[in-house]
């Protein structure tokens, strides 16, 4: 990692995550399909099928072209269509400890650098708007792009309030999130793993391939963009020792700060 410690400053700048395969190990949908499905807002037959889906996810990934991406987005609908918002919200209870806990050290590193460095610090993600902020601000970073779905009455409608935050749908979230805060492009990062990020990743001046899938890594190397392997081991939040005990204080404080913040930010929109 020693080559991202002096990461180039100079303008109005911001590092963007992807976050399944990137910021944590695996994919984050089975995490939330069984929290759903632990608060009976999923059927058992649809967990397994997300179940499958996820594990084919972590060990083959994802590649745009291929209706990947309209799946998702109707699979993310399909499921929030009908529910209540406060409901979605209190999942996270259930599934922030747990995504905590997935994510890379050298991730969570890469962060510290970045936010060190007084960049801006965002994930941007196709998963539920509700569930990336909290976990952003879990972490300490700035913020959460995530797909928000609309909402009438308190109930989502199943339909897109926003860009898709998927393949060019994060281009769109970016460019937006851009011009709202004055940054340049062409100063910031992208990390991701995935092929279908290739829109976000040439969008910015610093893309970063993660443990890249076949095509991204093709495309990587023939563009000289930097490559980075993470490990895939994890780390869980708090440890049953006298140091996570000692610490247990300030990461519960964390997390319950991501939950109250997230929510906030959920309710009144990202994007302004």
């Amino acid at each position: 990692m020693s080559e991202y410690v002096s990461v180039a400053t100079g303008g109005p700048s911001a590092a963007f995550f992807d976050l399944d395969r990137t910021l944590i190990a695996g994919s984050s949908a089975f995490t939330l399909a069984t929290a759903a499905r632990s608060m009976k807002m999923m059927p058992a037959h649809e967990l397994v099928r997300d179940a499958l889906t996820a594990a084919t996810f972590k060990f083959v990934g994802d590649h745009s072209g291929d209706g990947t991406s309209d799946a998702v987005r109707d699979r993310i609908l399909g499921f929030v269509k009908g529910q209540r918002q406060d409901d979605l919200q209190a999942l996270n209870e259930r599934v922030l400890p747990r995504l905590l806990g997935k994510i890379r050290p050298e991730a969570r590193r890469l962060v510290d650098i970045h936010r060190h460095a007084g960049r801006a610090t965002f994930i941007v993600s196709a998963a539920p708007q509700e569930i990336v902020e909290p976990l952003a601000i879990s972490l300490g970073m700035t913020g959460g792009i995530g797909t928000r779905g609309k909402v009438a009455d308190g109930v989502y409608t199943g339909e897109l309030d926003g860009p898709f935050c998927y393949a060019q749908g994060k281009v769109d979230a970016i460019e937006h999130l851009a011009r709202w805060d004055g940054l340049d492009l062409r100063q910031c990062y992208a990390y991701s793993d995935s092929s279908s990020d290739l829109p976000m990743l040439g969008a910015v001046g610093h893309p970063v391939a993660v443990n890249p899938d076949s095509k991204l890594e093709r495309h990587a190397r023939l563009h000289a963009w930097p490559v980075v392997i993470f490990s895939q081991r994890t780390k869980t939040v708090i440890r049953r020792t006298v140091a996570g005990v000692a610490s247990a204080g300030l990461a519960a404080g964390t997390f319950a700060a991501g939950i109250e913040v997230g929510t906030r930010r959920a309710r009144r929109g990202w994007f302004r």
